[in-house]
């Protein structure tokens, strides 16, 4: 394995797997972007790199082409396209490699694997939405040595400009451009068999169909028509065949002695037999799956299989759908991007109606408040409360970020460029938009001329002063609050009459939820503060690991939304000292473990247990869902916690990963710059303990708003209104408004809440994709059968080594846990979809963290961070490649979560989860 070092990857224009998306973005082309795209979604992809668009231009820039290259194309509009491309091609081959572009060939080579390749041009357009380019530009196979590789990119940079792609420009209106392709050289693959994956049909546009083609040996012989395939349909549900078409399949392609491809007669059984088996038709449909989940739209996947593993070669989107006469059209109207992100650390699963609702109106609140106090007024506000209202989105039952309005929301404040890109990181968001897309997004319409420069710098000037003194705000946000809040919290509600409760509650949003917009100047200030650090340290540490820049942000000294954990890790150790109350707590159902104990006199663990329950009560797992009821009303969730960390912890050192990053620090930067970096890094810190801080605050706030909703749920069910209290939580908040404001009839809600109950319930059984885009209304035309909302789950792909975001450094080896409540941990590797502030009491008995959806910034991962837990987030597909008892290697510095050893009883839970072993990371 070549040890060349990111930023040498860079200097010299190669691009790799751990570029940063922007980099690829504007230098990879479209088969390097989308290579990149399937590696760090976790598909299993051939060794590649890609030699940039930039190192096209310096080779053109040293062989003095660019004067030339541009007549050419000038002239091309007087003369045939085929004598313009033989000249650039003659060009091209006659100029000499200057040394940095030799060396950039070569290190491409080398970082694909060296052997055997193929090397395929990868032009900036292509593979779009729009336009393909498909079989515009060259790409060869089965290339050996370096000199065969430098050969090959020339022609593959000549094609580029080949007389179809420029025709092909001219036919669409494009004009013809000098940059030329990036390449992209790929480990072969010694294909037993090949072929192409549809989505969907792409002949009739179908979305409940995959359409399989394939091939023995290599795909070539599909792709150059030579060969008749096999053709295979599915059900895009269920995996199940619903056609199957043999193909004569007379001849095979694979690797020669030289360049190009060697041909061979098939066999005549293998001919007349179809060429996948059962279980290649299984990883098929589980690769289809996840790609179109991934992209959020129908693909067109090039794939082969050897010795049992499926490997995607390329992915791109079905740009020619065909139309079914009885299916609908493709809807028209507003683009959306729906994405769960980190929101389901909030919101997991299906939600009720009443949640979903509490919390649109809250976050549309919190945000037209902040956007009052950055000083927007007048129509500008107007336009702001326009999209306020709708930041969330319900669909089927989850709650999702409706994302182009959080860009809007971010441009509020300066800085816009780099605080996106916080904002995707610290949302978890796994694709970023275009840079395009992101531009033409505001929150209100822009101002033109002098008008325009002086409301942004009025903005910039409030936010400025906000900034410098959010430190303050905070601490006097975090006094007035408790005043408030103690009034609201010592209150029997069920006591009230039910107007009175409801009173209490609209008082509560205006006087502790309405008041908090002016605190997300701090949500701002964390944004700007990382974005800045994230900007020195690729700056001035390049080589720094990707873990660096969390650690290094990470909260100094002891963060409050730490203190659960801790105080259960000190009420385990009370416990430990008392072996019959450990006994007990050991054979008692949760249910009745209070009570055991305090019937056997154990006054001591009852009395640190209420303590517990008193001080952080209202912290439990899906603590902001109003339907869910916490440790005050239901305590018997701290019991399966508290028996969990009884055996001593196994996992990380608290702070240590602070030292990693202090050593480093002082190991790499001295003098100005690291007086510098530690004043952007102290700011940043400041910030992320100052937001622990107040998201107690709101888990507090939505505590006592849980208690005043389930009081009205009582009130109205003792009055008929409901057939049963918790039937509240089926109604919205404006119909919970209108039963006691009058604008709804009582006789309405019984019916209304037995209907979304049954919903719901339908709701619960949909597989629900992470990340998905809608035109128009989202519910019609089609939109979510596109989307690839179904009622089955998702399969297995059978890859061993996933990757993810590292958060923590250290390296584990343990068994799974694989659970979506935190529960049952027992030392060993916790690996969940999502997670939830409630889970911090949980972390303590755990060896390793790894976490589907989240991000490096959400609560979990920065109290993961603080007691020295390796972490890895935003590992795609997590909870469906890898189940419980596996044993897995997790290390947090390099977000890799690798399958040492299937479970024993292929997929039971193991009972006593294997002692992790832990190791310091160097």
């Amino acid at each position: 394995m070549s040890l060349t070092t990111e930023s040498e990857r860079q200097s010299l224009g190669v691009l790799s797997p751990s570029s940063e998306e922007s980099l690829i973005a504007r230098c990879a082309g479209g088969k390097g972007r989308n290579l990149h795209a399937l590696t760090t979604a976790g598909f299993q992809v051939p060794d590649w790199s890609v030699i940039g668009l930039d190192v096209f231009a310096g080779f053109s820039r040293s062989g003095g082409l660019d004067d030339r290259l541009a007549r050419l194309l000038a002239d091309g509009r007087d003369t045939t396209a085929g004598r313009v491309a033989a000249e650039i091609a003659a060009l091209i081959e006659a100029t000499p490699l200057d040394e940095r572009t030799a060396s950039a060939i070569a290190l491409a080579y080398r970082q694909a694997g060296g052997g055997l390749v193929a090397v395929r041009s990868s032009g900036q357009e292509e593979d779009g939405t729009e336009h393909s380019f498909a079989g515009q530009f060259d790409s060869y196979l089965n290339v050996r040595g370096l000199d065969q590789v430098m050969a090959h990119v020339r022609r593959c940079w000549a094609s580029g400009f080949s007389e179809r792609s420029l025709l092909y420009r001219a036919q669409r209106g494009l004009p013809p451009g000098t940059a030329g392709v990036a390449v992209v050289v790929q480990r072969m693959v010694p294909a037993e068999r090949s072929g192409v994956l549809f989505t969907a049909d792409p002949t009739t546009g179908r979305t409940d169909r995959h359409v399989v083609s394939a091939v023995h040996g290599l795909g070539e012989g599909l792709v150059s028509g030579a060969v008749d395939a096999d053709t295979v349909v599915l059900d895009a549900t269920t995996g199940e065949p619903l056609s199957t078409v043999i193909g004569d399949k007379q001849e095979r392609y694979d690797a020669g002695a030289g360049p190009g491809c060697r041909v061979s007669p098939v066999a005549d059984e293998d001919r007349e037999a179809l060429s996948l088996t059962a279980d290649d038709l299984a990883l098929l449909h589980a690769a289809g799956v996840r790609a179109t989940e991934h992209y959020g739209a129908p693909q067109d996947i090039e794939w082969a299989i050897a010795d049992g593993t499926l490997w995607l070669l390329q992915s791109r989107p079905v740009t020619t759908l065909g139309r079914d006469p009885g299916t609908a059209q493709e809807p028209e109207g507003e683009l959306r991007i729906w994405d769960n992100s980190n929101i389901i650390e909030s919101f997991s699963g299906v939600v009720s109606p009443l949640t979903y609702s509490f919390a649109a109106d809250t976050y549309a609140k919190v945000y037209e408040s902040y956007a009052r106090a950055l000083g927007v007024r007048g129509e500008q506000l107007r336009e702001v409360q326009e999209w306020t209202p709708h930041l969330l989105g319900y669909v089927h039952g989850r709650v999702y970020y409706n994302l182009y309005h959080w860009y809007r929301m971010v441009r509020l404040a300066p800085l816009y460029p780099l605080n996106r890109r916080v904002l995707e990181k610290s949302l978890g968001v796994a694709e970023s938009i275009s840079d395009e897309t992101a531009d033409a997004l505001h929150p209100f319409t822009p101002r033109p001329g002098l008008r325009g420069r002086l409301s942004r710098s009025a903005r910039t000037a409030v936010f400025a002063r906000r900034f410098l003194t959010i430190g303050r705000s905070v601490e006097i946000f975090h006094r007035d609050f408790y005043r408030a809040y103690e009034v609201f919290n010592n209150v029997d509600y069920d006591a009230l009459p039910g107007d009175e409760t409801y009173r209490r509650f609209r008082r509560l949003q205006r006087e502790l939820i309405e008041k908090w917009g002016p605190m997300q100047a701090l949500d701002a200030t964390i944004l700007l503060s990382v974005g800045l650090l994230a900007l020195l340290t690729r700056r001035w540490l390049p080589d720094a690991p990707e873990w660096f820049t969390w650690a290094a942000a990470a909260p100094g000294g002891d963060v409050e939304s730490a203190e659960p954990a801790w105080a259960l890790a000190e009420l385990a150790a009370t416990v430990r000292a008392d072996d019959e109350a450990r006994h007990l707590l050991e054979h008692t159902p949760d249910a009745d473990a209070y009570q055991a104990l305090a019937e056997a006199g154990h006054t001591g663990v009852v009395a640190a247990v209420d303590a517990y329950v008193a001080s952080y009560g209202y912290r439990s797992p899906d603590e902001l869902k109003l339907e869910v009821p916490d440790l005050y009303e239901n305590p018997a969730g701290l019991f399966t916690l508290l028996r969990d960390a009884l055996p001593e912890t196994r996992g990380g050192g608290a702070g240590e990963h602070r030292g990693e990053a202090d050593a480093y620090l002082d190991r790499h930067l001295r003098g100005p710059r690291r007086w510098v970096y530690e004043r952007v890094r102290r700011k940043a810190r400041a910030a992320l303990t100052d937001r622990e801080r107040l998201r107690f605050c709101r888990t507090r706030a939505f505590g006592a708003a849980k208690r005043m909703l389930r009081a009205l749920g009582r009130d109205l069910a003792r009055k008929g209104a409901l057939s049963a209290w918790d039937d509240v939580f089926m109604l919205r908040l404006e119909e919970v408004r209108g039963a006691y404001e009058g604008m709804i009839a009582h006789t309405e809600l019984k019916e209304l809440a037995a209907l979304r109950r049954t919903q719901l319930a339908a709701d619960a059984e949909l597989h629900a994709p992470a990340r998905f885009t809608t035109r128009g209304a989202p519910y019609w035309s089609g939109n979510l059968e596109r989307a690839g909302w179904n009622s089955g789950p998702a399969a297995r792909s059978g890859a061993r080594e996933l990757r993810g975001t590292p958060c923590c450094p250290g390296v584990v080896e343990g068994s799974a846990v694989v659970t979506d409540t935190p529960r049952d941990i027992g030392g060993g590797i916790l690996l969940t979809y999502r997670t939830d502030p409630g889970w911090v009491a949980a972390l303590p008995s755990a060896a390793a963290l790894v976490i589907e959806r989240g991000s490096p910034l959400t609560h979990v991962a920065v109290v993961a961070r603080e007691l020295g837990i390796p972490t890895v987030v935003q590992v795609r597909n997590a909870t469906t490649e890898i189940r419980t008892g596996s044993l897995l290697r997790v290390d947090g510095a390099a977000g890799t979560v690798t399958v040492l050893a299937d479970p024993p009883d292929g997929g039971a839970a193991a009972e006593t989860p294997d002692t992790p072993r832990t190791e310091t990371h160097p």
